[in-house]
């Protein structure tokens, strides 16, 4: 095990971390948690834990060996940066930059560029035989401010939030404008914890954004919608995200066609861009989940997303499931989602 931390998303309190721990717990990686701070989550963990959160993760920015961690003032940044050895980080004749971040208007009285600089100095110091380069180094030194605290390492992985924008719905060949924004989707699904290949359902899968991040991260996808437009909307957004589903239908949440699956992942409608059949939100929330509890075997997990009003973990417990986590995401002033992972016991 070795220490790391990761620079986490802002957009929201609570699923960046959740996102990196249900990761790492899918992929059955043993992990130690150090300490979260803001936009910072400390662990102790192996190397493949970094090629997994990279690979996965939509609200996770960077990724680092951690070399030491410090009061955020210049005097004990720099004590630190000289103590260190770096001839097992860098070799002599490569190149190297240093970046820092600041988080949440953390250390205000620091000069970010100012302090790279001196951090670049100390670690030149140290090592003969590198030089600086602040465009494609061959190795990345990287601190955060958060908090209190200066976190410092060697970056090991980065995530491009790209690839996420260009999925957004305006980007997709048909739009509703019920769906899952892409880095939503793609954290709700590692939430439900799956391992490539496994079989993810999304019963009520609209135009498609939970079965694009599922089949992008090797999972094999089923879906369905009660409406026929919406899948055939659907499976257009994913041939042209290059996804194939197992199998996809026009059905009801309540009376599936699909005998098993090991992960649930879905956002039922709300009843206001989409139908309900007549049909309250409770009840075709009820139904769902009713449902899913003889589709899943035992042990596995729902991600599900609903309105904050609607209770859907005392509902799931009425059904037999277990509730893991929930989060609440404030998307307007009429709607806060409440995501709630349940378990089959």
């Amino acid at each position: 095990m070795i220490p790391l931390f990761f620079l986490v998303s802002g957009e929201h309190p609570t699923l960046p971390y959740a996102e990196i721990r249900a990761i790492l717990e899918s992929e059955n990686i043993l992990y130690d948690e150090l300490e979260r701070l803001p936009q910072i989550l400390r662990l102790n963990s192996s190397t493949s834990c970094v090629q997994e959160v990279s690979s996965r993760s939509s609200l996770t920015k960077v990724c680092c060996l951690e070399l030491f961690k410090c009061k955020a003032d210049k005097r004990s940044i720099l004590r630190n940066v000289s103590d260190m050895l770096y001839d097992q980080f860098i070799d002599s004749g490569h190149t190297f930059a240093v970046r820092v971040s600041r988080v949440q208007r953390s250390s205000p009285h620091l000069d970010i560029e100012k302090l790279e600089g001196e951090i670049g100095r100390g670690v030149l110091n140290k090592k003969r035989g590198i030089k600086v380069r602040l465009s494609s180094p061959d190795k990345t030194f990287f601190g955060a401010l958060t908090g209190k605290s200066f976190v410092f390492g060697l970056k090991l992985a980065e995530v491009a939030p790209k690839p996420f924008y260009r999925r957004r719905g305006k980007n997709r060949p048909f739009f509703h404008p019920s769906a899952l924004p892409p880095k939503l989707a793609r954290c709700m699904v590692n939430l439900a914890r799956p391992k490539a290949d496994c079989v993810v359902l999304d019963p009520f899968c609209g135009s498609g954004s939970i079965l694009i991040e599922a089949g992008l991260i090797g999972c094999r996808v089923l879906g369905s919608d009660v409406k026929d437009l919406m899948v055939k909307g659907s499976l257009l957004n994913m041939r042209f995200f290059g996804v194939e589903a197992l199998g996809i239908s026009v059905a009801e949440a309540g009376k599936l066609p699909f005998q098993r699956a090991d992960r649930i992942v879905t956002d039922p409608p709300y009843g206001k861009s989409t139908t309900t059949l007549g049909y309250t939100v409770r009840e075709v929330a009820s139904r769902f989940l009713s449902e899913g509890a003889d589709i899943l075997p035992d042990g596995g997990y729902v991600s599900m997303a609903s309105p904050r009003n609607l209770g859907i973990g005392g509902m799931g417990e009425d059904e037999g499931f277990e509730v893991i986590e929930k989060h609440l995401v404030y998307v307007h002033r009429s709607l806060t989602r409440e995501i709630v992972i349940f378990k089959k016991e």
